[in-house]
This record gives C-alpha cells, structure tokens and sequence, in this order.
C-alpha cells in the first residue's frame, strides 16, 4: 500500500548517513580520462574546498532553491545548507554538531552527525568495490555555467540500485549539476546550480542562521544507553540485497518517543538505507482534564519519500522502517528481513 509518513522527512535526512570515501582502490593502472579517477576528484573537491553556492533541487515534480556554504578552516568543517524560497529551513554544522532549524515544525533539533562527510554528500560517495555494483561511464565534455565539464555516469548492475549522472567542472572536479535515474533512466531528482562559487575566504556572517528561534521548542538528541535501546540494540538485518553491508548502528529518539529507536544504516558504498526500529508504544493514561491517548496504530506499507522510498512494517511488536533514496523493493526487502537476535549479531 503506498501512502504517506506521518514522521516528517525531508530531502537532507538520508543522505546525512552516506559512507565516506575509502582510502584504498583495486590495484590497476588508470589514464587521467578514467571515470573513476574524475569521481575520486569529486569526492576531494568536496570535502576540502570552500565553496559557496545557490542550486535548485528537482524532485516529485517540485523545485526548491538552496544555497550552500562550506568551509575549512584550521582543519574545521562549518557548513550552511538554507532553504531559500520553500520551508525557509536552515542546516548547520560544526565538525560533528548539527543544528536543524525547522521553521514550518516551530522546533530547532540538535544531534550529533555521525558521517563527517559534507552537505553535498548526497551526491555519490565510491567505495572500493563499487565496480562489483555499477558501471561507470564517461561521455564527451559538455558546458554548466558556461564551463565544460567532464560528464560521468554511473549505472546500476541489478535492480536495487538507481544511477547517477554527473557533470563535473573541468578546473575544479565540483559537481555543476547531478540526476538520479532509475533503472529505465529516467530522471527521479536533479541538483542544478545556478551560481558556484569558490572563494579563499568565506566569513563567519555567511555561516550564521537567520531563522528567529523565539517561541521554538529545542530539541537535543543523542547516543543512549537506557535498557530500552539497549534491547532492542539486537536487532539486524538478516538478509541483505547483493552489495549492502552495515555501516552505522545506535539510536535515535524520534518525533514524540519517549524512548530511542535503534538506528541501522545500510550501504553498498553508494547507495544507503537508514532502518529504524521503534519499541512500540504505549497508550497515553488520562487525567481529571483530558481523556486517555490511545496508543498510535503501527505504520504499514510503502511511502514514497523525496527521491527514494520508505518500507513500515511489525517485527516481533516492534515498527520497523527503512527509508532510502533506493528502488521500492530495496527498502522492503532490507526491512522485511529484520529481526532480532538472541544469539551473536550478523557480521556488519
């Protein structure tokens, strides 16, 4: 049944968990057109340049305009990701600290970011054996912002993936303009920027959120230990689609629990799938003014989510939802195939 969550998700959320860039590739000899080689610039370019710049976001059939600021400074990563004519929601990050500012829900949310990697980690990120799942592709040099740029595509092998193509500036290696296709290559999302700069110096003024926080509930989220995350801290996937390996485990307080999720993240290297396994709850006693809250059904079915899908399913009385920007049958076979275990966990 397709349908929607009622947790509010947003484009950023899954891919904040994307996998960072391995050190060391399969040894062979590669010319300076390789694909492969261009995408690892990609990656560098990324993490390690400032840049600032306005892109629209294409997804479902709307556009949103964002900028994004990222510096390095003393070996410190700020970025500032802004929402400039949608929800008007601002993201800021200080190395490991992650400030969500969400006008539309009145709440600000502050969590840790596990992944290190920058905002425009959502573009893809290549693991060592990504060639075991994709084909990459280069196709003749083509023009974004008036600069040629080196194109690249990255093709699914099998059905549990989308693919990828990339317009990469020829000077700097930054991604102009990127799609997500699926399987018949069609475009799901698009990021296209209309301005990119690179300056040697970005302030502290352009990093700073504008979002007026008075009468905003602040919410801080962290690692826990309780008793209650930590039995359902058991819980793995069993089976996974060809490729996929566990990348991130710990929990995660979400919308009104009052007691952590386990958090699971799932990648082939490139692709990711977060999975979520809440204990469920409990209904809500009544008082002298207000009635008993009943406990809230259990999400069932399949959603689509931005660019990708989500999966809700019942496990041993437990929700399981694993959300990703993957093909539907990718986040119901991952979420179908969690369990717990009373034994030794699954090899990650």
């Amino acid at each position: 049944m397709m349908g929607s969550l009622r947790r509010p998700t947003h484009w950023l959320v899954p891919c904040a968990m994307v996998g960072v860039l391995l050190a060391v590739f399969p040894p062979r000899s590669r010319g300076a057109d390789d694909p492969r080689e261009w995408l690892e610039k990609m990656n560098r370019a990324l993490a390690t340049r400032n840049y600032d710049g306005t892109f629209f976001h294409l997804s479902d059939g709307h556009v949103e305009t964002m900028r994004i600021v990222h510096r390095v400074r003393a070996g410190r990563v700020t970025e500032r990701l802004v929402s400039v004519d949608g929800s008007g929601r601002e993201f800021v990050r200080n190395n490991d600290e992650l400030t969500c500012y969400l006008p539309d829900q009145h709440t600000v949310l502050v969590e840790p970011r596990q992944d290190r990697g920058p905002f425009l980690g959502s573009l893809p990120q290549f693991g060592a054996d990504v060639n075991d799942y994709y084909t990459l592709e280069e196709l003749p040099v083509s023009r974004v912002l008036g600069r040629p740029a080196r194109v690249i595509l990255v093709n699914p092998k099998d059905q549990f993936r989308f693919g990828y193509r990339l317009w990469l500036d020829e000077n700097t290696a930054m991604p102009l303009k990127t799609q997500l296709c699926d399987s018949k290559g069609q475009i799901i999302e698009q990021i296209l920027f209309a301005r990119l700069d690179m300056p040697e110096n970005i302030p502290d003024s352009d990093l700073t959120p504008t979002v007026h926080t008075e009468g905003m509930r602040w919410v801080h989220q962290g690692a826990s230990h309780d008793s209650a995350s930590s039995a359902l801290s058991a819980y793995r996937a069993s089976e996974l689609p060809p490729g996929f390996h566990l990348t991130v485990s710990g929990a995660q307080t979400l919308g009104g629990a009052t007691t952590p999720a386990t958090h699971l993240v799932y990648s082939d290297g490139l692709a990711t799938v977060s999975v979520f396994v809440e204990a469920e709850r409990d209904a809500k006693p009544g008082t002298d003014d207000k009635p008993a809250t009943p406990a809230e059904p259990p999400m069932q079915g399949l959603a689509r989510v931005g660019s990708g899908f989500a999966f809700s399913t019942v496990v041993q009385g437990h929700q399981v939802t694993a959300v990703g920007e993957v093909p539907a049958q990718t986040v119901e076979f991952i979420a179908h195939s969690v369990k717990s275990s009373s034994g030794p966990l699954p090899p990650n």
